[in-house]
């Protein structure tokens, strides 16, 4: 039976990291542990005046293979995994030589921020660690006996520990740390496996698994009596999971899920081209348009449906100014998230106490590829992220009438928003700017219907005497299988469509589309988003 208190007399450091490496080696030695140690880790060590012993004094073998060899040993992994009171582990012990070892501290190679920073494949495979994780599970296994650190987080709470415990370490820590290493080693083989797994085009490898840091406890997941967290995953690309927030309170999983959704449509927007803002409701778009600054594109964004705007998500793709944020916090919102912002509009939104505001530092790209995954009862579905953008789309004309410049702009920018409106999507637009959107429908007639009403009342809360939707164009995310939804909208007053096409029907659709005068367009990609 594994005993409740373990003293530390001999405790081996591996780092790669060095952050507080000097002040917790010192700490450790205070309470008189023999330090063990490597390479660059025993020499910093051995700088600052430590007494430390090279692990190559320990094994009789040199480092050797660049590094690559140099803890896989019985004098280490014998140290680590040897069970104290056991007599024959112990018997094995005193005749080959081997010394207990009663403390782990390893942080791995660096591979996952090798990789982040778009390092080539010889040097991502270079900062493999191989010696680390297998020390990590020696020691976590025999956590009856041995504690092992894995985050430099976790130095103070070593040293209470031995404080309290006069040089010991209590069993239930000893299992949280296990714990916490057989994730972490867990987390660093899925990033390297996935990242193997696209270098090599293996789409659907025989394992999959994913894998994340803790980033912080949430209050709730989608309903209060669900718990959740947030995890970062590498690569991690440029959002809300590793967005800076400057004020407001604790944002909800609901709140990052919407966020998430709000940026990277906002992202679809080149800055260089137009501003661009998006807001967002329950993760569909209640608004999209561009604009020639921040301010007119929010306003021409919340027209289309400012009811629904109403404690939703704003996204924008340039550095929030203060002519933004000052129209932005009229109306309850949220979050705001934008790659930057400018003083002057930080202490405008620091006004709205409960208002968050994110700022991610940059933009992340569309066409980035990456791993969407879900999970079902009793697995998970994986499938590569929806990257395509309508620019480099091979679009083809089908009607007699081709559309106008004006309308071909207007149906791109509709096609790009109907990506993140949830099926069936339909998206009117008209001059860069949303006028109706029909989201999650089980019909996709009754999207168009919905679509057409919200441009309706847009109207009306203007005072306007026609629709919004009087000529506009239409987007839809998949084809129409009949021609019913394509009437809808001609009714609604639509002058073009785009549409992936590939319906059985798809000539009965365009002979409807030329009756009625239109114009439309065939993408022959499709934007299902569940």
């Amino acid at each position: 039976m594994a005993a409740e208190l373990s003293r530390v007399a001999r405790a081996l450091i591996s780092v790669s990291d060095k952050t507080g490496l000097v002040e917790f080696a010192r700490g450790l030695a205070q309470f008189g542990i023999e330090l063990i140690s490597t390479g660059g880790t025993r020499k910093a060590l051995a700088e600052a005046g430590l007494a430390v012993k090279d692990v190559a004094d320990l094994t009789g073998f040199p480092e050797m293979m660049d590094g690559r060899v140099k803890t896989l040993h019985p004098k280490v992994h014998g140290g680590l995994l040897a069970i104290r009171g056991n007599p024959e582990h112990e018997a094995a012990m005193l005749a080959h030589d081997i010394a207990p070892i009663d403390l782990l501290i390893v942080n791995l190679y660096p591979f996952e921020a090798t990789l982040a920073k778009g390092a080539t494949f010889e040097e991502c495979v270079e900062t493999i660690d191989i010696g680390g994780p297998a020390m990590i599970r020696a020691a976590s296994k025999n956590f009856n006996d041995v504690a092992v650190v894995v985050a430099v987080e976790d130095y103070a709470l070593i040293l209470a520990e031995l404080q309290e415990n006069h040089g010991a370490t209590r069993l239930t820590l000893r299992r949280a740390l296990a714990q916490k290493a057989y994730a972490r080693t867990a987390a660093y083989d899925a990033a390297i496996s996935n990242w193997l797994a696209d270098a090599i085009g293996e789409q659907a490898p025989p394992f999959r698994a994913f894998g994340g840091r803790y980033a912080g406890d949430l209050r709730y997941g989608e309903n209060p009596h669900q718990p959740a967290a947030l995890y970062v995953s590498p690569p991690a690309r440029a959002g809300v999971a590793t967005a800076r927030q400057l004020q407001g309170k604790q944002l909800s999983y609901n709140n990052l899920n919407d966020t998430d959704a709000a940026f990277e449509l906002a992202a679809e927007f080149d800055p260089a081209q137009s501003a661009a803002v998006a807001i967002i409701k329950h993760a569909n778009p209640c608004g999209v348009a561009m604009g020639g600054d921040l301010r007119e594109a929010y306003l021409r964004a919340l027209r289309c449906d400012p009811t629904s705007a109403f404690g939703g998500i704003v996204a924008l793709n340039r550095r929030l100014d203060a002519a933004a944020a000052e129209e932005i916090v009229k109306i309850f919102t949220e979050v705001i998230i934008a790659p930057d912002a400018d003083e002057d509009a930080i202490a405008l939104v620091a006004a709205k106490k409960n208002l968050r505001l994110l700022v991610t530092g940059s933009l992340p790209d569309p066409r980035a590829p990456g791993l969407a995954f879900k999970s079902i009862a009793g697995g998970f579905l994986v499938q590569g992220r929806d990257n395509a953008v309508v620019d480099d789309m091979d679009l083809k004309v089908v009607t007699k009438r081709q559309p106008s410049e004006a309308e071909l702009r207007d149906l791109k920018f509709a096609f790009r928003v109907a990506k993140y409106v949830k099926s069936n999507a339909i998206v009117y637009a008209k001059d860069g700017a949303t006028v109706g959107i029909g989201a999650g429908q089980m019909s996709r007639v009754d999207s168009t219907r919905i679509a057409a009403r919200k441009a309706e009342d847009a109207a009306k809360a203007e005072g306007l005497p026609e629709s919004l939707a009087k000529g506009s164009v239409v987007a839809s995310d998949a084809f129409f299988p009949f021609a019913d939804g394509l009437l809808v909208a001609v009714e609604a007053g639509a002058t073009a469509i785009i549409q992936p096409g590939g319906s059985v029907r798809d000539e009965e659709v365009i002979r409807a589309a030329d009756e009625a005068g239109l114009a439309m367009v065939f993408t022959g990609v499709r934007h299902f988003r569940h």
